[in-house]
């Protein structure tokens, strides 16, 4: 019948108009999600170091003469003391009253200086026996409960601190004492103690160590105070760190500090022994000029994992400013700016719902979540003006949480 054709041809338009809507509705948005979670959070300062030596001595020759050729080489172990070279006298050397008077200020002068570092040797023992005395007292203290473990920490290290200018000062009372010898040795050449020409002058090592630079290994002619070759200890090394003047500010002595990718097999651990009061320009890769500070390190690590560390080698350092071990947190890539607000959102049901939250430390990969979502809540990971609140999304890879550094 005619009325039943029409009220099926008016289902038929209806079901594709129904169709032809539902089709041109917006699906849901795909998005990459990840978990809110707990874990261990570190907010760090990276940067690269290099390894140097505490202690370089520049081996020089006291007098001008004739340098013997030098048989040591690069990494030969020398103690302190050992002859390193040998100065044979210039044949036609003249004498006068002025190079005599100068022989003889100089001996004067290296005598001076041999007095001022062993009054610093005497002053310095002196504060490594109170700084061992003191420690000793504060452990006991410590262990009877009476006194935190922090000033038990502190006195520590101000026990190893004098115990290491202390052997500063010693080594520099035994340079000193080889300058005088030196300048004895120059006096003597020059004639003014007993008026014979010496014989040769031995040129002695001012510290136990190894060779760490020839500067002069052939015989010839030198001229007084020239290199000849450079002496230290590789197992007191420490390294030196330029990091920017901003990053500077937030590094303290004492702060701990993790090396990687050095190298070896496990991180090494160590601590800031000086930040440099005085910065300096440095231009950077890209043209740019930085405002640079030296950071001093101390490695704290057992030497038997670095000992193939030596002079000039390069360590990745970070700076740990902070650190907690279970602490709730949020990829840095889900947070975004609502006016002077942080936000994130959550996918709830399916949607997105936009939350603001609250954050306290972070670093580039995580964010401590303090309020605004709870554990095990999903959020999107870099949400762009393609999502908005209450809006469809589908979640296309979930990313698992990682230990943030």
């Amino acid at each position: 019948m005619p009325w039943r054709r029409r009220i099926f041809l008016i289902l038929l338009l209806l079901l594709a108009a129904v169709l032809l809507l539902w089709a041109f509705l917006p699906g849901p948005v795909p998005v990459e999600t990840a978990k809110v979670s707990r874990g261990p959070l570190r907010v760090t300062v990276e940067q690269e170091g290099k390894a140097r030596l505490r202690d370089r001595f520049v081996v020089s020759s006291p007098v001008a003469g004739y340098a013997r050729r030098v048989d040591l080489e690069v990494g030969d172990p020398v103690t302190r003391g050992q002859g390193v070279a040998e100065i044979e006298p210039l044949r036609a050397e003249g004498l006068d009253p002025r190079a005599r008077a100068a022989a003889q200020a100089r001996v004067s002068a290296a005598e001076a200086a041999l007095r001022a570092t062993e009054e610093r040797v005497r002053e310095a023992a002196a504060a490594d026996e109170y700084a061992s005395a003191r420690l000793e007292r504060t452990r006991r203290l410590t262990d009877a409960s009476l006194m935190p473990k922090d000033t038990l920490e502190q006195a520590l290290s101000e026990a190893h601190r004098a115990s290491a200018v202390k052997r500063s000062a010693e080594a520099s009372t035994d340079a000193a004492r080889h300058e005088l010898e030196g300048a004895k040795a120059a006096l003597t050449r020059a004639g003014a103690s007993d008026g014979r020409q010496s014989g040769r002058v031995t040129v002695r090592s001012p510290a136990t160590g190894r060779v760490l630079a020839v500067r002069h290994e052939s015989e010839g002619v030198v001229p007084a105070g020239t290199p000849l070759l450079e002496v230290g200890d590789p197992g007191r090394l420490e390294v030196e760190v330029d990091v920017l003047s901003a990053d500077a500010v937030r590094i303290r002595p004492g702060t701990p500090v993790r090396f990687e990718r050095w190298g070896g097999d496990v991180p090494l651990e160590g601590k800031v022994r000086v930040v440099e009061p005085v910065g300096f320009t440095k231009v950077s890769a890209l043209g740019v000029e930085e405002q640079r500070v030296l950071v001093l390190v101390d490695i704290t690590s057992p030497r038997d994992l670095w000992k193939g560390v030596g002079d000039g080698y390069r360590l990745e350092a970070s700076f740990i400013l902070w650190e907690e071990k279970e602490v709730l947190q949020v990829p840095a890539g889900a947070l975004f700016r609502t006016g002077d607000r942080f936000a994130v959102y959550v996918v709830e049901k399916g949607r997105a719902k936009a939350r603001a939250v609250e954050i306290g430390r972070r670093n580039g990969l995580a964010a401590q979540l303090l309020t605004g979502a709870a554990e095990g809540e999903t959020v999107i990971l870099h949400p762009g003006d393609t999502v908005a609140d209450g809006m469809k999304v589908r979640s296309r890879y979930t990313s698992r949480p990682q230990a943030s550094r």
